[in-house]
């Protein structure tokens, strides 16, 4: 029998006591008895239990003293009181205490079993919850995000170093290159992660009703508010709130915004009355704030309270080097189990594509060739026309070094990373690296300090001085 069934009596009252175990036997429990208190703890010392139930008057060690006992030794355990009927304010002050429910003498079996069989439901309810949340907690880890790339390597340190405070946190990336996955990891990876994490999509909200959904109404603010409703920010109170898409917000809802991030406070609409909150704030946008805040669209003091600490993710295009381990990972979660394999020549072909919608189209794409593929191989008969018509250079026809982007690119990034993968292509090594990309070994110094770009522990050695490096 499960501990769930296993049931723990505690009363001093004998007679009591066998009709108890009585009828908790004939209802399918497993029931083991104490006579006092401390027999009954000597019990919990020994072996689990799914409930205790103890009355509260008991020479020697009460009901109260019982149950602060026993949620200091097994604080999951839940506890019911048994009181006498004119005694249940006793039994109140114990559930103020940590007591699960109560029941009366004389006993009523109805009532006895009812009560037994909410209280372990609302104990497999918790324990569920808890499964749930270490299952993502699991899930959203950062060591599990996929990457080897140096760009992804870089952002991934950055991660880590994030979960250990509570910074909020501009998160910034092309549409489906995994904004949402990296918030996520850093409230699961924090303190923060057995509170709840609230996600809220700017775009996806009506902007009449975007207000309402991040502070709340009360009953009669507006045409349809039917009844009190708390908002995002008291549902994420003690964990974090995901602003997806917050450049999209309308400028008059900034600036409540703004007084929410500074006071931690909320009113709710059509309330004067504001609530504490205790909500870490983690904001994602696909566009340039910066240049939104030139333009007029979005306002610059709530852009310096959101950029805390920057946080670029980078698109696919910037991490071509990870398309085969998250090949490797969508069908590790897609056909669990499978041995398929992919064509080198799918290969070629997702480099050369420019991968538009990023790691999300990737997944989509990867989903599409398992249903429609051949056997237990991903060929090139199964790839998208989009993909297809990626064609490789010409016979003569010299390809271009850097695939840039339609929407554009910025410089500093593009000289950041390539100087990043040809010290890693190098080992690390400045001398070599600085003659690989034609430049100075004091330029490459510089870039890399001006960058900055430093050498993993254990990686690379400076080499000797590069003769060219008294030149220019």
């Amino acid at each position: 029998m499960s501990e769930m069934h296993r049931i723990l009596v505690m009363d001093d009252d004998e007679s009591f006591r066998k009709i108890l175990e009585y009828n908790l036997r004939q209802a399918g429990y497993e029931v083991v008895s104490a006579r006092s208190g401390q027999e009954g703890l000597a019990w919990m010392d020994r072996e689990p239990f799914g409930v205790v139930i103890t009355d509260i008057k008991m020479p020697g060690m009460d009901g109260l003293e019982v149950l602060r006992e026993v949620k200091r030794r097994s604080p999951d355990t839940p506890v019911i009181m048994v009181t006498a009927f004119g005694s249940i304010e006793m039994a109140v002050d114990a559930m103020k205490q940590g007591a699960a429910d109560y029941i009366t003498k004389p006993l009523n079996r109805h009532g006895l079993l009812l009560t037994l069989e909410k209280t372990l439901r609302l104990r497999n309810l918790r324990e569920e919850n808890l499964r749930l949340r270490e299952e993502l907690g699991e899930r959203f880890q950062t060591d599990r995000m996929v990457g080897v790339s140096a760009a992804m390597r870089s952002l991934l340190e950055k991660v880590r170093r994030l979960t250990e405070v509570d910074a909020t946190v501009l998160i910034t990336g092309e549409t489906g290159a995994g904004k949402d996955l990296i918030a996520r990891g850093l409230h699961y990876g924090s303190r923060r992660r057995e509170q709840p994490f609230v996600a809220v999509n700017c775009t996806a909200i009506p902007r009449e009703l975007l207000e309402s959904e991040l502070f709340g109404h009360v009953k009669g603010a507006f045409t349809g508010a039917t009844r009190d409703r708390k908002g995002r920010f008291q549902a994420a109170d003690g964990g974090t709130l995901f602003l997806d898409e917050v450049g999209s917000m309308d400028p008059a809802l900034q600036g409540k915004l703004l007084r929410v991030l500074q006071d931690q406070r909320v009113s709710r609409v059509g309330e004067e009355k504001a609530f504490k909150v205790d909500v870490r704030i983690l904001a994602a946008t696909n566009t340039d704030l910066r240049a939104a805040v030139d333009a007029g669209g979005f306002r610059e003091d709530l852009y310096y309270r959101l950029n805390v600490v920057p946080l670029h993710v980078p698109s696919l295009r910037e991490r071509i080097e990870d398309i085969p381990l998250l090949i490797d990972h969508f069908l590790g979660s897609l056909q669990p189990g499978s041995k398929i394999r992919v064509d080198p020549r799918v290969l070629e072909a997702f480099r050369r594509y420019e991968w538009p919608g990023n790691v999300r189209e990737l997944r989509n794409v990867i989903e599409r060739m398992l249903i429609f593929r051949a056997g237990d191989t991903l060929g090139p008969e199964s790839l998208p026309p989009e993909i297809v018509g990626t064609r490789p250079a010409k016979a003569g026809e010299q390809e271009p070094l850097v695939r840039l982007p339609a929407e554009g690119v910025s410089l500093e990034h593009l000289e950041r990373t390539v100087i990043a993968q040809a010290l890693e292509m190098n080992g690390w090594n400045q001398v070599r690296t600085a003659r690989f990309l034609r430049i100075p070994r004091h330029i490459l110094l510089y870039r890399m300090e001006k960058y900055g770009i430093r050498i993993p522990e254990g990686k690379g050695r400076q080499g000797t001085p590069d003769p060219s490096s008294s030149a220019g």
